[in-house]
């Protein structure tokens, strides 16, 4: 079945472009997820248009995402948490703890957003990464202190 993706599929193909995929990938999940459309011949005729309707809305998503992490990136998280004298916390500061922090602060992000490769285990400031769109990241500092 020919498609024509509305948004960046991986291993399938980029925004715009007019794809060949199996039957029950694209009507069970490509076009009810709406990242295609089946190309017919009045979508196809309509492909320009369809695309400059796309190439908006991710300008609109990408924008929100720069606005948000200008937003994060102003932000200092601070927590206090028990060590031991080497400094070594009896917890730890996960992905989760930081995803609650933004939460209170009024931004709503995943938690597979954040990407923390291991929990904090230690004392001291950390900058974490926070993944807000393909071409957004931004930087939190999170600081863990004796408690």
């Amino acid at each position: 079945m020919k498609v024509i993706l509305l948004d960046d599929v991986t291993k399938v193909g980029r925004r715009g472009e007019v794809r060949d995929v199996s039957d029950g990938y694209a009507r069970n999940f490509l076009i009810p997820k709406k990242l295609a459309l089946s190309a017919t011949a009045g979508n196809l005729k309509n492909l320009e248009h369809i695309k400059t309707q796309q190439e908006a809305k991710a300008g609109r998503i990408k924008e929100d995402a720069e606005a948000l992490r200008a937003r994060i990136e102003a932000l200092v998280y601070e927590q206090r948490r028990q060590a031991s004298e080497e400094g070594k916390l009896f917890g730890s500061v996960t992905s989760q703890d930081i995803v609650d922090f933004l939460a209170g602060q009024g931004v709503k992000v995943e938690r597979r957003r954040v990407l923390l490769d291991e929990p904090i285990k230690t004392l001291g400031d950390t900058s974490v990464t926070v993944r807000l769109h393909p071409d957004v990241t931004a930087q939190l500092k999170v600081t863990v202190v004796r408690e």
